[in-house]
């Protein structure tokens, strides 16, 4: 039998895994381990020629030299997105397809000798991120990018989907699953219906998605914690008129890692600096160019992360940012966090909603609900969960890997399906 490999292209991680002649799954390790980090980094070497790396290689070039490097990250976020076309890195055009390629190549590169002859099968979301997005024609550049990676010929699969299908190899009898894959970016639902056979019979009765999940997150505990110190919500004067409201959107962007790099435009941060001139609190929006100009938005993100995934296991934790002189630390509360991201949970919810009545039934008719990736491991995303299906049907397990090991299954049996 030919070899069976998943490919989990995530928003934030990226995970391969194998099937085994013996039917067994596992992921296949970098030195750094099971998860490679979905960024790339591209800086200038001594003779001048633009270099690059993938994964935690990328995050240390950046770390080393943040300011004479660039790095792209959340670039799955821009798939379905008609909108993004290329982008110059150091003087030359980057298609989006071209940037992923280059980051699948130095993510496979190690494994090259289990690709041989290999069916292969890549995770798509059930909706991609973004606004007024195209899931087509996100499948269509996904596809593509995979091709100018040495990969012409993959099957595509759902990746909730695919999560069942790796739930699925532990239970022992014919079951209703409602799977729950938390990524990044995307938030997907697959309710599917497992039959041991033999054969194993897996069907699809139902899919819904919404284009939140960790990120969202991220961006509330910015928005709320730290914008405020940069800026948000003070006014500035023209000519000594009235008030003004600080425009919002900069801190809409300056919130999202994946736009944040697009405000080191020239034009935008000499808007800013206009407006501090005459601002309420001029220092603040002093920090925020210097935290842009500076491309700190990395640093910035990780204790972000770092706080959010805190929250999960206690009841308080202590952000902590440092850059130059501007120095931050918060104790935040989960009772607040969760009152701010209360918009993403009634999104959540109502996308659980939409694949319960995709596949006509109540909640009652689901035997298992399966959570996976890192958000479902936030308390109040499992509590909406056990509220509709009660706690004894909610199991979780594989938060980063059981997609990959999914698709990979789902390669052996030939399952790719489409939305």
């Amino acid at each position: 039998m030919r070899p069976a490999i998943g490919i989990d292209f995530g928003t934030t991680n990226s995970v391969v895994a194998l099937v085994g002649a013996d039917g067994s799954v596992r992921t296949l390790r970098h030195a750094t381990g099971d998860v490679f980090r979905s960024v790339l980094c591209f800086w200038a070497g001594a003779d001048g020629r633009p270099r690059s790396a993938a994964g935690p290689a990328a995050i240390e070039a950046y770390l080393e030299e943040p300011l004479e490097s660039r790095l792209i990250m959340s670039m799955k976020s821009y798939l379905a997105q008609r909108s993004f076309t290329e982008t110059r890195i150091f003087g030359r055009a980057w298609g989006l397809e071209g940037l992923i390629a280059r980051f699948l190549r130095e993510l496979l590169v190690p494994f090259g000798a289990e690709f041989a002859d290999a069916e292969v099968t890549v995770g798509r979301p059930v909706r991609f991120v973004g606004e007024r997005i195209d899931d087509g024609f996100g499948e269509q550049r996904l596809r593509a990018a995979f091709a100018e990676a040495g990969l012409p010929q993959v099957a595509v699969g759902l990746e909730p989907a695919a999560a069942g299908h790796r739930f699925a190899q532990d239970l022992d009898g014919a079951a209703t699953v409602l799977v729950a894959d938390f990524g990044g970016g995307t938030s997907d639902f697959s309710v599917l219906r497992f039959d041991p056979g033999p054969p194993r019979r897996v069907t699809a009765l139902g899919h819904a998605g919404v284009g939140i999940a960790g990120d969202a997150f991220d961006y509330r505990i910015i928005d709320h914690v730290v914008s405020p110190l940069l800026g948000k919500g003070t006014t500035y004067s023209i000519m000594g008129g009235d008030p003004l409201p600080v425009p919002p959107a900069w801190f809409a962007s300056f919130a999202r890692w994946n736009q944040l790099s697009m405000m080191r435009a020239p034009r935008t941060l000499r808007d800013i600096a206009t407006v501090a001139r005459t601002a309420e609190h001029p220092e603040r929006l002093q920090q925020l160019v210097r935290l842009i100009e500076d491309d700190a938005g990395y640093t910035l993100y990780r204790a972000v992360s770092g706080v959010k995934a805190a929250l999960s296991g206690q009841p308080v934790a202590a952000l902590d940012f440092a850059h130059g002189d501007f120095e931050l630390r918060a104790e935040i509360a989960r009772t607040d966090f969760e009152a701010w991201i209360a918009p993403e949970l009634t999104r959540i919810a109502a996308s659980v909603d939409a694949a319960l009545a995709d596949a006509g039934m109540e909640p009652d008719a689901v035997d298992r609900v399966f959570l996976t990736g890192g958000t479902s491991l936030v308390p109040a995303v499992r509590r909406l969960f056990e509220d509709r299906f009660g706690a004894a049907r909610v199991l979780s397990g594989g938060e980063f890997v059981s997609v990959a090991e999914g698709l990979a299954l789902m390669a052996r049996e030939g399952a790719g399906v489409a939305a």
